[in-house]
């Protein structure tokens, strides 16, 4: 059988690594845009500033040869043949395939007039972050200016500021991160954001990117300009679907796909940031565009194409920052909680969303050390409220639960009086 990858990042290589453990005399086919082995993309921010590549090239820069996989590098899909079952490359070559995983990613979305211009850079691919701070270490740029203080944008502003480069960043939401951080844990973070050195101007609207011919500065919607040496753009990501146009396979944002990854169409399966999943908390098809989403979703696509049966539970939000000097967790989401607790002392700060007694979210800064128990008890739904306001103590572990589990009447102890306040976006 013959099994095309469109994409080798994490859902990509993974997907096509099961399809050949599976099925070790069949033929796999992956294709890639840029002119790298396999990466993980989350190692990109350590990598520039160590010069490290085990984490890079995760899987080890050989790993399309060790497993017998035909790579071909820096092409370009431009459409997907469904009835003639092949993909079609930009220079009108036809690559047949008997099951096909479009494991595309995503790219940078960005809504701003002039975000097109030469000079505008993003760090959501290896190829653009490469010659981004190819200018850094050359010595040419001194001064950045990001558009937008998402994820990327604050880790990226932290290696910038790191290599010396002073940065700005402009976000015109009220606090940093506000798809994944609540006010109250944005505000450690832009602490120890400034603490590096980074000007964050909150509350600030860029309406354009400016220039003749390629980018000379970022009008504000107040009417103002700034500039600087650098300029990136940090709004966010959109699925690649562009190369489905034309095709009958269905998408939204995101490309459809039911619990075992199949597409509208058989023999065609989706897996990583370009498919959208069922969302494990609430049912509802989203994109969670993250590493273990990928990875897994591989897995499952790659066994599903060769006629595997097996489920996709659904997809989590859960992310992290490791750049700050006070490291960030957050997970599920912040979304309608009936009760949040807080715990902030020196070690750090603890929230805890709850609904109905149950954590639906939970976000860490600092000391993260009870990420993973929070984590397992939202996956299993247990009933938390017996814990009250110890649950965000630091000293709250898992011998905790162990012990509590043990004690007769633990449904009878006091309950959680805390008010909700949560955050108002889903990560």
């Amino acid at each position: 059988m013959k099994v095309v990858v469109i994409g080798t990042g994490p859902a990509g290589i993974t997907a096509a690594q099961t399809v050949r453990s599976l099925d070790p005399d069949g033929s796999v086919v992956a294709l890639c845009a840029e002119p790298y082995p396999p990466y993980s993309p989350p190692a990109m921010a350590d990598h520039f500033l160590t010069g490290r590549t085990t984490t890079l090239y995760w899987k080890g820069p050989d790993v399309v040869a060790r497993l017998g996989i035909d790579e071909r590098r820096d092409v370009v899909v431009t459409g997907v043949d469904t009835e003639g079952r092949a993909v079609v490359l930009d220079g009108g070559e036809h690559v047949g395939y008997d099951r096909l995983i479009v494991a595309s990613g995503s790219r940078l979305y960005a809504p701003i007039p002039g975000a097109e211009l030469p000079g505008v850079y993003d760090f959501k691919s290896l190829r653009r972050a490469t010659e981004l701070i190819g200018h850094v270490r050359s010595g040419e740029a001194t001064s950045a200016l990001i558009v937008g203080a998402g994820l990327i944008g604050i880790e990226l502003s932290l290696l910038l500021s790191e290599l010396g480069v002073a940065t700005t960043v402009v976000e015109r939401e009220g606090w940093a991160m506000p798809r994944l951080l609540d006010e109250v844990t944005a505000e450690v973070v832009e602490q120890a954001v400034a603490a590096k050195g980074v000007t964050l101007r909150k509350g600030t609207e860029a309406a354009a990117f400016e220039g003749a011919g390629s980018v000379s500065g970022v009008r504000l919607r107040s009417g103002d300009l700034l500039t600087a040496d650098l300029y990136i753009a940090a709004t966010g990501v959109k699925p690649h679907t562009e190369l489905l146009a034309g095709s009958t396979i269905t998408a939204g944002w995101g490309i459809h796909v039911d619990d075992g990854l199949r597409t509208s169409v058989s023999g065609v399966y989706a897996a990583g940031d370009v498919a959208e999943v069922a969302d494990w908390l609430t049912g509802e098809r989203y994109v969670h565009a993250i590493f273990p989403n990928a990875v897994a979703q591989g897995r499952i696509a790659g066994t599903n194409a060769l006629g595997g049966e097996t489920l996709y539970e659904g997809a989590e939000a859960m992310n992290s920052l490791k750049h700050l000097g006070v490291p960030v967790i957050a997970m599920g989401t912040t979304q309608d909680p009936d009760q949040v607790l807080r715990s902030l002392d020196g070690s750090g700060l603890r929230s805890v969303y709850l609904r109905d007694g149950r954590i639906i979210g939970a976000q860490l800064a600092g000391d993260t050390h009870a990420a993973g128990l929070y984590h397992s008890l939202m996956l299993r739904r247990r009933n938390v409220e017996g814990f009250g306001e110890h649950l965000v103590d630091p000293s709250f572990t898992l011998a905790t639960v162990v012990w509590e589990a043990t004690r007769p009447g633990l449904s009878s102890r006091r309950t959680i009086h805390s008010s909700a306040s949560g955050g108002p976006s889903r990560i």
